[in-house]
C-alpha cells in the first residue's frame, strides 16, 4: 500500500499562506499527499520549515516510510564518525518529518510513532557515545581501551530512563539518560583516570545530542535521574550506584527503573546491573506502601507547578495536571510496584502494555484498563501535536482563542466539540485514578465500647508503632479494626487475641498500608484472632502470608499437586542462588499452608479436605526442593554417584493426609549401582556422599531462615531406627526388611510412598515393597504382635489425655494399627483406612458394624486433630481457646457444643477400645 492509500485523516490548514507555499515548493506531491502536506505546513511553522530542508529526501520516503526510516538508520550507523553531530541533526529532521506526517496522516498508530522516535533516539545515542569514546581513547585517557573496545564502549552504558526507556518517547521530548560504566574491568591505580574519561565522555556526547546550532540539535538531554545528581558525576560506576539505592533509593526511583533499559555501550553490563538492581525495584512482599508515596509525590508535582484546582482547559497541563499522562503512568506503575515482585509478568515497560497486564493477572477491572489505555492514547497525541507547532517540550494547553484553533486545525476536529471530549477525558481519567491514590474520605466508624479498654493503652508502646509513618496509618485504621473487633462473639477475647498479634509484629508500615488498601483483610484477620490467639501470635511474625490473599485466586478451588508443582518449580527458576531459593520456597509455602488453614477457618473445606491440601503441598515441596538440594551439593561433591536416591513418605506423609504442624516421616533410599565414589571437586565416598546429601536435605526443609522453616523432620522409621545410617542403600533396605525388621515396620510400609527421585529407581523401591507386602503372613501372630504394641504404647505413653485424639484407648492410632495389620494381612500393599478396616471384615476378625464405628471414630478423631492443630501447637484445652475457637472444632467436628464434642469423644473412642479388646488377641505386658 501507498502511503497515500494509508492515509485516514488530514489536517485543515490554519493558515493559508504557508499552507500554499508548501504546495509550491513540493510541486512534487499531489492528491492525498498534498492535501496532507499542506495542512500540516498551514498549521505548524517548524514542520513546514523542515519540508524546506528535507523536500527531496522527503519525496522518495514516502513511497515506503518505513523502508526509508530503516535506511536512513543504516546508512547512519555506517557513516564515519567525522561529522557525527551533523549528520544526526540531518536524521533528526527526517525523522521528525516523516514521523509527524505519518502520524498526522494515521498512517503510523501512536505505538508506532513513539517506537520509531525511541528506536532513534538509541541510535543518536549510540552514535554521539562512540564518537566521545574514540576521542578519548585517541588521547589515552581511558586506561587499557583501544579502539577495539568501543563496540562495548569500554564497560560504559546509557540507560534509557522514562518514556524512552519504555520506548513511548513523545515527539520533541527530552530524553532522561543515567550513564554508568563498569568499574571492575580497571584495576585499582586506573581508577580514577578512567572515571574522569568517561565523564568527559558522557558531557561530549550529551553536547553533541543537544547543543542547538545552525543544523537543529538531536535530543534535549536530561543527566539528573541518577543518584544524587547535586553531587554525583554524570558518569558514576556501577556498585556505587547500586550501593546509593540498596541504601537511599526511594519509591520514586524504583518506579523509575520499571521503564529503564539499556541503549548505548555495553548493553549486557547494563543488563546485568539492572539484574543486580531488581531486589531494590521489585520488592518481594505486596508493598502497598508505595500507594501514599506515590500520592504525595503527584501532591508535591501539583503543588510546585501551580497544578492543584478544577480543571480549566485554558493552559492546562495535559502532563502534570488533574486527569493528565502522568496520572495514568503512576496509576499504572504504582500497581506494578505494588505486585510486581511476586509476579514477574507485570514487569513491563510500557505504560498501555501494563494497563492490559494489569488486568489481565486481576489487578485492574478490563473495562478500567480499557479505559485509561483509550485515554492515555488520546492524551499522547494531544501531547504530540502541541509539540509539533513549533518543536517546543510543552504540555501546556494554549490559553490564547487562536492557538486553540490552531491546535484544533492541526488535530481535524470540531474546535467546540473536541473542548467538551477533552475535558470528559480528562476528568475521567482524574476520577478513575484519585479514588487509588487519595485517602479515604468515608465518615468513620462510630467509637465502640473497647475504646476505653486498657488494652489499647499499651498499644503505642508496641514495636510496630514506633515510627512516625506506622502511627498515622494505624490511626486511620484503628477505628474500623475496632468496629469489627466489636462484632465478634466475644470482643474482650478478640480484643486480646489482637492485641497479641500487634504486639508480635516487628514492623507495621508495609502491614498497615496493606489493610489500608484492602479492608477486606481486616474482617480476615478478626476471624483468624477470634478462632485461635496462638494463631495470631504465629501470624505477627509471618504477616507476609497476607499477600497471597489479594494476589488473586486465593478463594479458588484447590489446584492440585501438579499445578503446584508447576507454580513452585517456576518460582524458583526465578531465584540466583541457593539460599534465596530455600527462602523462596519457604515463602510459598508458608502462603499455600495459610490458605489451606484459612479455607478450613471459613468452612470453606472440611478436615478431610484440608488433610490432603495440607499433604499435596508438603509432597510438592519434597518434590521440588530434592533436585534443588541435591544441584547444590553437586557443585562441591559430584552428581549422585549411581542410580541416585529417593525419598520414601512414612506415616501420615506416606497416607496422604496432615494437619497444619505434622512433621515429615521420610526415608533415604540410594543405589550406587557399582559406583565406590563421586567425581567432584571433593569427591565423597558413596555412603558418605549420601548421608551428607540427606543431612543436606534435613537442612534445607528445618534450618530457620527469615521465612521461617519449612518442615521438621522425623526420620526414626528408617531401617535400624536412629541407630542406623540416615541413608540407606537399596541392598541394605532390601536386606534389612526381608531378614530384620520387626511387624510394626512392615506395618509402617503400608503406608509408604515415594515422595522424590528418578522415575527408574522409584519403581524399583515400589516393586520390592509390593513384594514384601505380599509375602503370605500369619493372622494370629500379626494380630498378637498388634496387640502386643498396644500394650507397649499405653505402657510408655500412659492412657492419653482426655482431649487427645490420637494417643489413647480406642483413639487414631490404634485404629491406625488395626488398619494397617488388615492391609498386610491381605496382601495387597497400599490401603488407606477405610479399605483395610474393611479387608479386617473380610479377613472375619472384624464384623462390618465394628468395621464402620472404627471408621467413624478415626474420622470424627481426625477432623478434631486437624481443628486442634491448626488454631495450637499446645495440648488441646477448651478452657483456654476461647469462645471462637470452641465454635470452630464445633463447627469443624459436626457438633453443637463443647459437651457434646466431649460425649462423643468419649463414647466413640470408648467403644472403639472395646472393639478392639475383642478383635484382638489378649494383650501382653509391655515390655
Amino acid at each position: 500500500m501507498t502511503f497515500a492509500s494509508r492515509i485516514t485523516r488530514m489536517p485543515r490548514p490554519f493558515a493559508a499562506e504557508p499552507a500554499d507555499d508548501a504546495r509550491a515548493a513540493l510541486p512534487w506531491a499531489d492528491g492525498p499527499v498534498a492535501e496532507l502536506l499542506a495542512g500540516t505546513a498551514g498549521c505548524s511553522p517548524y514542520l513546514r520549515g523542515l519540508m524546506g530542508h528535507e523536500g527531496d529526501w522527503l519525496q522518495g520516503a514516502l513511497d515506503d516510510p518505513e523502508a526509508a526510516i530503516a535506511t536512513l538508520f543504516a546508512d547512519l550507523r555506517a557513516a564515519p564518525l567525522d561529522h557525527v553531530a551533523l549528520d544526526l541533526r540531518q536524521a533528526k529532521r527526517r525523522v521528525a518529518l516523516l514521523t509527524a506526517l505519518a502520524d498526522l496522516g494515521g498512517v503510523w498508530p501512536l505505538e508506532t510513532v513513539t517506537g520509531t522516535l525511541s528506536d532513534f533516539a538509541d541510535l543518536a545515542c549510540t552514535r554521539a557515545l562512540r564518537a566521545a569514546l574514540m576521542a578519548e581513547v585517541k588521547r589515552g585517557k581511558l586506561p587499557g581501551l583501544t579502539e577495539d573496545h568501543l563496540d562495548t564502549a569500554g564497560g560504559m552504558v546509557v540507560l534509557a530512563m522514562g518514556k524512552m526507556g519504555a520506548g513511548e518517547l513523545n515527539y520533541s521530548s527530552d530524553i532522561d539518560l543515567i550513564c554508568l560504566f563498569d568499574e571492575s574491568r580497571f584495576d585499582r591505580d586506573d581508577f580514577h583516570e578512567a572515571r574522569a574519561g568517561f565523564i568527559r565522555a558522557t558531557r561530549r556526547m550529551a553536547a553533541t545530542l543537544g547543543d542547538q546550532t545552525g543544523e537543529g540539535y538531536v535530543f534535549r538531554t536530561d543527566l539528573r535521574l541518577r543518584p544524587d545528581p547535586a553531587v554525583t558525576p554524570v558518569c558514576m560506576g556501577m556498585e556505587a550506584a547500586e550501593r546509593y539505592y540498596e541504601s537511599l533509593g526511594r519509591t520514586w526511583e524504583r518506579a523509575a527503573y520499571i521503564k529503564a533499559r539499556p541503549c548505548a555501550g555495553d548493553l549486557d553490563a547494563g543488563q546485568r546491573f539492572l539484574s543486580d538492581l531488581r531486589p531494590f525495584v521489585w520488592r518481594r512482599h505486596l508493598d502497598f506502601a508505595a500507594i501514599q508515596d506515590a500520592h504525595d509525590m503527584r501532591l508535591r508535582i501539583r503543588a510546585h507547578k501551580g497544578l492543584g484546582g478544577a480543571i480549566s482547559l485554558a493552559g492546562h497541563n495535559m502532563k502534570l495536571g488533574r486527569g493528565g499522562i502522568r496520572e495514568i503512568e503512576f496509576f499504572t506503575q504504582t500497581r506494578q510496584i505494588i505486585a510486581g515482585g511476586r509476579d514477574p509478568d507485570l514487569r513491563v515497560r510500557g505504560t498501555v502494555p501494563g494497563l492490559t497486564v494489569l488486568a489481565e493477572k486481576g489487578w485492574l477491572p478490563d473495562a478500567v484498563a480499557q479505559e485509561l489505555s483509550q485515554h492515555y492514547r488520546s492524551h499522547r497525541e494531544v501531547e504530540h501535536r502541541l509539540q509539533m507547532i513549533h518543536d517546543q517540550q510543552t504540555h501546556d494547553l494554549p490559553d490564547k482563542p487562536e492557538d486553540f484553533a490552531r491546535l484544533a486545525c492541526l488535530m481535524d476536529v470540531d474546535e467546540a466539540k473536541w473542548r467538551h471530549d477533552l475535558i470528559e477525558r480528562l476528568n475521567a481519567v482524574h476520577e478513575l485514578t484519585e479514588g487509588f491514590f487519595a485517602s479515604d474520605s468515608s465518615p468513620a466508624p462510630e467509637p465502640t465500647p473497647l475504646e476505653n479498654s486498657e488494652v489499647i493503652a499499651r498499644w503505642p508502646r508496641y514495636p510496630a508503632l514506633r515510627s512516625d509513618r506506622a502511627v498515622e496509618i494505624f490511626k486511620r485504621l484503628r477505628p474500623e479494626i475496632l468496629c469489627r473487633l466489636e462484632r465478634a462473639a466475644k470482643p474482650e477475647e478478640a480484643l486480646l487475641a489482637f492485641d497479641g498479634f500487634l504486639a508480635g509484629l516487628p514492623a507495621g508500615v508495609q502491614l498497615f498500608s496493606l489493610f489500608e488498601a484492602n479492608h477486606q483483610l481486616i474482617d480476615l484477620l478478626v476471624d483468624i484472632t477470634s478462632v485461635s490467639p496462638d494463631l495470631a501470635r504465629h501470624l505477627s511474625q509471618n504477616s507476609r502470608v497476607f499477600d497471597a490473599v489479594i494476589g488473586g485466586g486465593f478463594f479458588a478451588d484447590w489446584p492440585g499437586a501438579d499445578a503446584l508443582s508447576e507454580e513452585l518449580n517456576a518460582v524458583l527458576a526465578r531465584e540466583p542462588d541457593y539460599e534465596r531459593k530455600l527462602d523462596t520456597a519457604r515463602r510459598w509455602k508458608n502462603e499455600w499452608h495459610f490458605r489451606v488453614g484459612v479455607h478450613l477457618l471459613r468452612g470453606l473445606i472440611d478436615a478431610a479436605e484440608a488433610s490432603t491440601q495440607y499433604a499435596d503441598l508438603a509432597g510438592v515441596t519434597l518434590g521440588v526442593l530434592w533436585p534443588v538440594v541435591q544441584a547444590d551439593f553437586a557443585l562441591k561433591h559430584g552428581q549422585a554417584p549411581g542410580r541416585g536416591a529417593i525419598v520414601l513418605g512414612m506415616g501420615s506423609l506416606g497416607a496422604g493426609r496432615l494437619h497444619a504442624r505434622s512433621d515429615l516421616d521420610v526415608i533415604v533410599i540410594y543405589d550406587p549401582d557399582g559406583v565406590e565414589t563421586s567425581d567432584g571437586a571433593r569427591p565423597l565416598q558413596v555412603r558418605v556422599y549420601y548421608a551428607r546429601l540427606t543431612q543436606a536435605l534435613i537442612t534445607a526443609l528445618t534450618a530457620p531462615m527469615p521465612q521461617g522453616k519449612l518442615y521438621e523432620v522425623d526420620m526414626r522409621l528408617r531401617p535400624s531406627g536412629n541407630q542406623g545410617p540416615v541413608a540407606t542403600s537399596l541392598a541394605a533396605f532390601r536386606a534389612y526388611q526381608s531378614g530384620d525388621a520387626w511387624t510394626w515396620e512392615h506395618l509402617a510400609l503400608t503406608r509408604a510412598r515415594v515422595m522424590a527421585g528418578p522415575d527408574d529407581l522409584a519403581g524399583d523401591v515400589r516393586a520390592y515393597r509390593a513384594e514384601l507386602l505380599a509375602a503370605p503372613r500369619d493372622q494370629d501372630s500379626v494380630l498378637r504382635e498388634v496387640a502386643t504394641m498396644r500394650a507397649r504404647i499405653a505402657g510408655a505413653k500412659g492412657p492419653g489425655a482426655f482431649w487427645d485424639p490420637k494417643l489413647g484407648r480406642g483413639r487414631m492410632q490404634e485404629i491406625e494399627l488395626a488398619a494397617q495389620a488388615s492391609a498386610l494381612l491381605s496382601r495387597a500393599g497400599s490401603m488407606d483406612l477405610a479399605a483395610g478396616l474393611a479387608a479386617a471384615v473380610a479377613q472375619g476378625w472384624l464384623d462390618a458394624e465394628s468395621a464402620d464405628h472404627l471408621a467413624q471414630t478415626h474420622a470424627f478423631c481426625w477432623s478434631l486433630q486437624v481443628g486442634a492443630r491448626l488454631i495450637s501447637d499446645s495440648q488441646l484445652d477448651p478452657d483456654k481457646l476461647g469462645a471462637g475457637g470452641c465454635a470452630f472444632l464445633q463447627r469443624v467436628t459436626g457438633q453443637t457444643g463443647m459437651k457434646a464434642l466431649a460425649d462423643t469423644l468419649n463414647s466413640h473412642t470408648g467403644r472403639a477400645a472395646d472393639i478392639l479388646d475383642s478383635a484382638l488377641p489378649p494383650r501382653g505386658e509391655p515390655e
